[in-house]
Parts: C-alpha cells; sequence; structure tokens
C-alpha cells in the first residue's frame, strides 16, 4: 500500500491556504447508507457536507469542495484504501483525516499507520459502533469556536451575501404515512457561525428587509419545486408568510404571476402564524379569493389556546388548520393539549376543512395525532428539516416509516 505514495509523498507542494471559514467535510466510504448517517451526524455539528464513493470521487471533491476533514470509511469490501490514500497525499490534502471501521480491523491500523508516516494529519480513529459525541470530540479543533450570534444578525446583509436558503420537512398522511407534502423553512448559512435559525435573523414587521426576506422565501420556494421535479416528482410545497406581507401593494397578484405553469404542478400553501391569521382574517379571506383562482391555499400556522376566537364565523378563508407544536409534542399523555388539540380537530370538521398536527416526536404522538383525527403529521419522527438536495435524496422513498 505504500509505495506509490512515497514517491508521491516526495514531490507533493506543503502549503494548504485554502481553508473555509464554516468547516467542510467529505464523507467517503462504499456504502450510500453509511455516507448519509456520517453526513447527517456531521452536519448537526455545523460542517457543510460532500460526500464520495471511490477514490476518482474524491479527486474532484478535493478540487471543488475544498474539504477541512475527511472522514475514511474502512472496510474489507470498501474503498480501497492504498488508492484512496495516495491520491490524498498526491493532492496535497493539509486537512485532518479520520479512519472508521472495526474495532480489530487491521486495515485499519494499517491505514492509521501509513497516512501518518507519509505527512497526513491523521487524527484517532473512529471505531464502530461510536456515538456522536465521540465524533464531537475527534474534530472539535475544525468547529468554530464563536457562540451563537448574539445580537440578532441583519437579515439585509444576509440577503446580500446569498447566505439564505430553504430547508424542507415532510407532510404525512396521518393514516397511511405516505409523504403528501413539505414545509419550506429558512436557514442561514452563516460563513462564521455555520447554520443560524431563524430566530437570529427574522426581521419584525416594520424592518425595510421584511418584504425582501418575504420575496426570496416565495422565489426560491418555486425555484426548488422545479428541482424536486426534475429529480423525483411534483413536490405539494407550503411556506410560511407574514400576513402583512401580503398586504404590501401588489404582492398577492405577484405571488399568483409567480406560481408555475406546469401541468404537474399541485398547488402551493402559504402559512400564516394563527394571531396574525386572526387578527387579519377579513383581508385574508378577500385575499384567499384570488389566490384560490391559482392553486394557492391559506393555512392557519401554530393554531393554539387562540382557536376559540375562530367560532362563530360564517366561513374562514384557510383550507387547514395546523396545531401548535406544543399542544402535540407529548400529547398522548397530557390531558390538557389533548382537549385543545380535540378542539381544533372539531373545529376544522365544522368548517370542512383539514388539520395538521406539528411537532410529533414519538410513536405515542402519531398514535394520539391518528385518535384525535388529524389529517396530516409533522415532526421529527418522520425526519428533521434538511437542505434541498438532502431531501431530494430522501424523498425518493414515497412511504415513510417513523423511528424514535
Amino acid at each position: 500500500m505504500s509505495d506509490g505514495i512515497s514517491e508521491v509523498a516526495e514531490r507533493r507542494p506543503k502549503t494548504f491556504g485554502r481553508r473555509k471559514v464554516t468547516p467542510r467535510a467529505c464523507v467517503a466510504d462504499g456504502k450510500r447508507h453509511l455516507r448519509a448517517f456520517l453526513s447527517d451526524v456531521l452536519e448537526d455539528l455545523g460542517f457543510v457536507t460532500s460526500e464520495c464513493g471511490s477514490a476518482d470521487e474524491l479527486q474532484t471533491v478535493l478540487a471543488s469542495e475544498l474539504p477541512d476533514l475527511i472522514l475514511f470509511g474502512v472496510a474489507a469490501d470498501g474503498i480501497e484504501p492504498g488508492k484512496f490514500l495516495e491520491t490524498l497525499v498526491r493532492e496535497a490534502f493539509a486537512g485532518k483525516v479520520v479512519a472508521v471501521g472495526a474495532r480489530e480491523s487491521i486495515i485499519l491500523k494499517a491505514v492509521q499507520q501509513v497516512g501518518e508516516e507519509y505527512g497526513l494529519a491523521m487524527l484517532p480513529p473512529l471505531t464502530t459502533p461510536f456515538a456522536a459525541e465521540t465524533l464531537r470530540e475527534r474534530v472539535a479543533m475544525l468547529l468554530p469556536e464563536e457562540p451563537a450570534p448574539s445580537p440578532a444578525v441583519h437579515v439585509g446583509e444576509a440577503l446580500h451575501a446569498g447566505w439564505l436558503e430553504l430547508w424542507y420537512q415532510s407532510k404525512i398522511d396521518a393514516r397511511s404515512l405516505v409523504r403528501c407534502g413539505a414545509e419550506a423553512l429558512v436557514r442561514m448559512r452563516h460563513p462564521t457561525w455555520g447554520v443560524v435559525p431563524p430566530a437570529y435573523f427574522i426581521p419584525e414587521a416594520h424592518d425595510p428587509h421584511f418584504r425582501a426576506l418575504s420575496e426570496f422565501v416565495i422565489e426560491r420556494a418555486l425555484q426548488d419545486w422545479h428541482y424536486l421535479l426534475e429529480r423525483q416528482s411534483a413536490v405539494d410545497l407550503s411556506i410560511n408568510l407574514p400576513a402583512p406581507y401580503l398586504r404590501e401593494p401588489q404582492a398577492v397578484r405577484d405571488l399568483c404571476r409567480r406560481v408555475p405553469t406546469h401541468p404537474a404542478f399541485g398547488g402551493l400553501t402559504v402559512e400564516i402564524a394563527s394571531e396574525e391569521a386572526i387578527h387579519d382574517i377579513e383581508f385574508l379571506t378577500e385575499a384567499a379569493r384570488e389566490m384560490r383562482f391559482h392553486n394557492i391555499g391559506l393555512s392557519i400556522d401554530n393554531l393554539g389556546a387562540n382557536w376559540p376566537e375562530l367560532m362563530g364565523l360564517d366561513n374562514i378563508p384557510f383550507i387547514n388548520l395546523k396545531a401548535d407544536r406544543q399542544f402535540i409534542t407529548g400529547c398522548g399523555n397530557d390531558r390538557l393539549k389533548r382537549t385543545v388539540c380535540r378542539h381544533i380537530v372539531e373545529l376544522a370538521q365544522s368548517y370542512g376543512v383539514r388539520t395538521a398536527a406539528e411537532g410529533i416526536e414519538s410513536r405515542a404522538d402519531l398514535v394520539a395525532a391518528n385518535e384525535l383525527g388529524f389529517d396530516l403529521v409533522q415532526g421529527y419522527l418522520f425526519g428533521k428539516p434538511m437542505p434541498l438536495k438532502k431531501f431530494a435524496r430522501s424523498a425518493l422513498t414515497r412511504t415513510v416509516m417513523g423511528q424514535e
């Protein structure tokens, strides 16, 4: 394994000056499911990840992605280790390398020894099985030391720099467990802090960038719809917009104008926070009339103890009522939560609209949501929100089985 490596090690340059602020990692393994698992763990730690299944693919990743870390799966039937290490040496990789394999694997020990002999920055190997915390300890020196941004990151800077993206979480039919849509959730990929949750950058209603953020969500979601259509099949998407944005001049008309004319387009759902929706229900009723001609529906989001404010109306402009996650998570064992959820379902049935339960985190939550009569369910039991490309890969399977 070492003859070819020795030759290229002598002539490789010794510098590596292209490191990114946000740590990047490449997972190299011949088994696709192992690559996906390791990528998920690394992304949870804050890495931007890529994957490769061969030494040839690795060479492309090294040139284009500039990873700081390589996670290398070592197995008898996996990537040929000599060719893999030779590629790292030839390409002058100066990031960190973590070999992953069975505890007593001779190949794992050989990879570790040869990599160290030829100047690769080999971190202590990971022996299977291992916990996510073990991996965190191995790569701690690559993780940003800065705390989560405070005060809030300015959304104008994020829009200008192109840091914003949409992540997607599946919506599931509560009875068949078949995916029937997805919700788009805005995220920021900050060059220093990595993935930043919306709480740090969503502006107040009076912020001059409020409209620009809403328009970004609309435009990106519709672009992503076309991407998903090309790679698997049409996905009905929902986006979150504030009611004040829809009151902007021409906002509703522009939204209707942007929806796809493709015959596979099944519709777009716009979710409005319950406090805003209830306060502005007369305007939304008018807006909904125009939207429905363009296959756009309104949904009320995070409905909870304020459900009685929707009682006694002649009709409502919503096609769906979504119960707040705080009343869904753990509702199987909480009588008060179940009571609120039952009232929301009964209210929706009286208006002839569907219901969704957000925050399903356990099988007990799913059973309770079914018993209460929710039509749609959504939550970590079926998967966390994920970037577009990862969602496209995961969504190739139509039936979703929850995992604890």
